[in-house]
C-alpha cells in the first residue's frame, strides 16, 4: 500500500475540480499486490462506514464525476473509486481502444478481491465496514461488476449504469438476434466473449439488491440487450427463492447525454438521487449531519 500520487494525464491538479467539502475528505492510495490506483473518500476517517467500490467507464478516470462521491459522502457512504486497467494513473494509450474492452474487464474482475482485502486491512482501523460493501460501475465498470457478482463475493448491494450482462448480445448481435448498433462494433473472439459473459453464469449469481439505470436510447450499450439479461436474472432470483423486486430498474426514454450513454444529461441529478437513496437504504448508511 503506497501513498504515492502520480499525476493523472490531463488532470494537472487532481482535486482542482472537486468541491472543497469532498476534497478535504479524499485520499489517493495504491492498493493490493497489483498497486491498483484508488480514490478514497470517507465521512470522517474514523467511524465505521459502508463503502461503495466504483468502477468508471472506458476512456475516463476515477476522478470523473465528483458530484457522485459528494452525494455518497453526505449520505454517510465512503467511496473507493478505482482506475480501470490502462486508465488514469496507469494510462496506456492502446487500452483506450474499444477492441480492448474485454481485456480491461478480465483484468479488473481479477483485481476486485485485492481491493476488498485492502479495505478490510488493519491499516484503515476499521473505518471501512467490511460487512457493508457495495459495488458498481458505469458502462465497462458496470459490466465488470456484473461479471464479478457471478462468483462468491462479500457485497451487500450493487448499482450499475449504462451496462449490460449479456456480452454476446452486445458484441455478436446478429448471432444473438439483437439489433445491430448504429455505431461501429469492435470484433471480439467468441471464446473471449463467452469467458466473460455474465449471462452464461447466472446459475452462480447470488441474489442481492441491484439498481439498474439506463437510457432507453443508449447508442453504445443498447437497452434491448440489457432488458433481456434482466428478465433472465429475475428468473434466476425466483429459482433461488429470492424476490425479483430486489432488482430495481430506472430508465428514461431519452436523457440528452452524448450518445445517450455518457452520463445522464438533463436527468443526471435525478439519476444520482435515485442511486444515492438506493445505496443508503441497502447499506444502512447514516447521513454525516446525524453524526455531527
Amino acid at each position: 500500500m503506497s501513498l504515492d500520487t502520480p499525476k493523472v494525464p490531463g488532470v494537472p491538479d487532481r482535486f482542482a475540480q472537486f468541491p472543497s467539502e469532498l476534497a478535504a475528505r479524499v485520499r489517493t492510495m495504491r492498493l493490493g499486490a497489483s498497486s491498483i490506483p484508488t480514490l478514497l473518500a470517507h465521512p470522517d476517517w474514523v467511524t465505521p462506514a459502508p463503502v461503495m467500490i466504483w468502477l468508471h467507464g472506458r476512456t475516463v478516470s476515477k476522478e470523473l464525476d465528483p458530484g457522485r462521491y459528494l452525494r455518497w459522502l453526505r449520505a454517510g457512504i465512503a467511496t473507493c473509486a478505482i482506475d480501470l486497467p490502462g486508465h488514469g494513473e496507469r494510462f496506456d494509450e492502446s487500452m483506450q481502444l474499444p477492441e480492448c474492452t474485454l481485456d480491461i474487464l478480465l483484468q479488473a474482475v481479477g483485481e476486485i478481491d485485492q481491493i476488498t482485502a485492502a479495505l478490510s486491512s488493519p491499516h484503515f482501523r476499521g473505518c471501512f465496514d467490511q460487512s457493508r460493501f457495495g459495488i458498481g460501475g458505469m458502462s465497462a465498470g458496470g459490466m465488470t461488476t456484473l461479471r464479478r457478482l457471478c462468483d462468491p463475493h462479500p457485497f451487500t448491494c450493487a448499482a450499475i449504469e449504462g451496462a449490460t450482462g449479456w456480452l454476446e448480445g452486445l458484441y455478436a448481435p446478429l448471432r444473438s438476434g439483437m439489433p445491430v448498433r448504429s455505431s461501429t462494433l469492435p470484433q471480439h473472439p467468441q471464446d473471449k466473449i463467452k469467458a466473460l459473459d455474465p449471462t452464461r453464469r447466472l446459475a452462480s449469481f447470488k441474489p442481492l439488491p441491484l439498481l439498474v439505470l439506463h437510457s432507453e436510447k443508449d447508442e453504445v450499450v443498447p437497452w434491448a440487450g440489457m432488458r433481456v439479461f434482466l428478465s433472465n436474472l429475475k428468473d434466476r432470483y425466483i429459482v433461488a427463492g429470492a424476490d425479483a423486486s430486489l432488482i430495481e430498474i430506472k430508465t428514461w426514454p431519452t436523457t440528452g447525454a452524448p450518445q445517450e450513454h455518457s452520463g445522464f444529461g438533463r436527468v443526471s441529478a435525478e439519476a444520482k438521487t435515485v442511486q444515492t437513496d438506493f445505496l443508503a437504504r441497502h447499506l444502512g448508511a447514516t447521513p454525516i449531519e446525524a453524526n455531527a
